[in-house]
């Protein structure tokens, strides 16, 4: 059989994507997790007096936190599944990312286990985030 007569054959009987109700998941989903966080902004503006331009950092660490617990419960796993990249895009993702290393190595011990691996996906995010926020920096300085 000739390559493009068995393209034609394997198209034929490939699973069509949906890809329309995966970007509705995915939109959706992120939208979800995007209003959870301006709901733990508002919670701290309001009983623990940040203001609008201090409440970022408690709510990225909260949700990055809470994403993690997810994680480590088989919940965020799940909703991954579910959303694809409206789960993975928000900062969320991050936490997923680095809590699912290191629970994927732990029975190789702590310190070469957890510690080598924890931040092998999201060791590129962190190196390229602090490089390029030096390089704004650097043009910021000199013009």
């Amino acid at each position: 059989m000739d390559p493009d007569r068995y393209k034609k054959l394997a198209s034929k009987y490939e699973a069509k994507r949906p890809v329309l109700q995966n970007c509705i998941r995915a939109f959706w989903t992120g939208g979800l997790i995007c209003v959870i966080g301006q709901a733990v902004s508002y919670f701290f503006i309001f009983f623990f007096d940040f203001t609008e331009q201090t409440v970022g950092n408690p709510t990225v660490a909260f949700m990055v936190f809470l994403s993690m617990l997810l994680t480590g419960f088989g919940i965020y796993d799940r909703l991954g599944q579910f959303a694809g990249a409206g789960s993975a895009v928000p900062v969320t993702g991050f936490g997923n990312a680095v809590i699912s290393a290191a629970i994927e190595h732990r029975t190789e011990g702590f310190v070469l286990g957890v510690g080598g691996n924890m931040f092998k996906l999201a060791g590129s995010v962190i190196l390229f985030g602090v490089f390029s926020a030096f390089i704004v920096a650097l043009i910021k300085s000199l013009f």
